[in-house]
């Protein structure tokens, strides 16, 4: 299946990956595969319970999505091992990136965590964080990151890549271009970090050419705003980052997807129509909205109208649904 195969109803659809609520696949998620034809959903606690559990419930979605006839769909998860691990014991437990020691420590929580999504039906992990958290700053990563040094976080960021990748789990690196140099929580605000490209890519933006270099399924947006580069949109929005810094001078062609619109940093200071336009607009490929809300039709809806009255607009997206489909070639064809 090619992204021309696609009717511009399947072509919005697959922009979206969206969270939902409950443990199993009740008549709401299949509407959202079904009707609104998401391309992939993200799991969170509240879907999580055993392991037949977990197990049925993904087996169930990809299902539905297979007798609708669509491609099957990404399930994606933060397992970063660490403060953000949706999945707790009996699962294995990891300290977390800051407390890893070596290549090896990569290794095993590439292997393991791999092995476990894999056996559960979970195929993509937002994972691993690549920002860095200087020493001697109050970091919000200082929790989640490897480290200050761009090399070290390099080295350990590409094993966990490319072990997650060889055992079947698409890795997504995250939240480019870095946002180990703030300490604003962008889940309530949005954080603005007054530096230019060439700041960033003598540092922030070492991990992620590794990353680039790692062959990661995926890049994720933050949404923080970079003054020197767009002074006006957050990276999740921008054309300057999204299409310019990461698609035009560093060459990523890979699946791109903003962070969790629900987020206060975009919540707070725009509408969701804005923000699907600016998505639209900068390339990226995939929205993530992780609440279940009458939101997710209404960017579906705003998704669908400019494909079907802009030409611009619809090339652009049958290039996003290129890569969609491609990684899920690569990834998902045995389902």
């Amino acid at each position: 299946m090619n992204a021309q195969d696609l009717s511009i109803a399947e072509l919005a659809g697959q922009r979206l990956m969206v969270g939902f609520d409950g443990l199993i696949c009740d008549a709401d998620l299949e509407s959202l595969i079904r009707e609104l034809k998401v391309g992939g959903l993200i799991l969170f606690s509240p879907n999580l319970d055993t392991r037949d559990q977990i197990t049925e419930l993904c087996r169930s979605a990809q299902d539905v999505a297979r007798a609708a006839g669509h491609s099957p769909l990404f399930i994606a998860i933060d397992q970063e091992g660490g403060e953000v691990a949706r999945l707790r014991a009996p699962f294995t437990e990891f300290p977390g990136n800051p407390y890893m020691e070596s290549e090896s420590d990569a290794e095993s929580f590439g292997r393991v965590t791999a092995g476990e999504l894999s056996n559960l039906g979970i195929n993509m992990n937002m994972a691993p964080v690549m920002d860095l958290a200087p020493e001697n700053f109050q970091s919000i990563m200082a929790g989640r990151s490897f480290g200050s040094d761009p090399q070290w976080v390099s080295r350990l960021g590409t094993v966990v890549i490319r072990t997650l990748q060889k055992n079947g789990v698409m890795a997504v690196a995250k939240h480019f271009p870095g946002i180990g140099r703030t300490t604003i929580d962008s889940h309530l605000d949005l954080p603005v970090l007054e530096t230019d490209e060439t700041e960033l890519d003598a540092y922030d933006l070492i991990p992620f050419y590794a990353a680039i270099e790692a062959d990661a399924a995926g890049f994720m947006l933050s949404h923080i705003r970079y003054a020197g580069v767009d002074p006006e949109w957050p990276a999740s929005l921008s054309e300057a980052i999204a299409r310019g810094l990461l698609r035009q001078t560093m060459g990523f062609d890979g699946v791109v997807m903003t962070d969790d619109l629900d987020m206060g940093a975009v919540r707070n200071y725009f509408d969701f129509r804005t923000c699907t336009e600016r998505i639209l607009a900068a390339d990226i490929d995939i929205a993530l909205i992780c609440h279940r809300s009458p939101d997710m039709e209404a960017v579906y809806e705003i998704i669908y109208n400019s494909l079907k009255q802009s030409e611009d607009i619809r090339r652009r997206g049958e290039l996003s649904a290129d890569r969609i489909l491609q990684l899920k070639r690569t990834y998902l064809a045995r389902l």
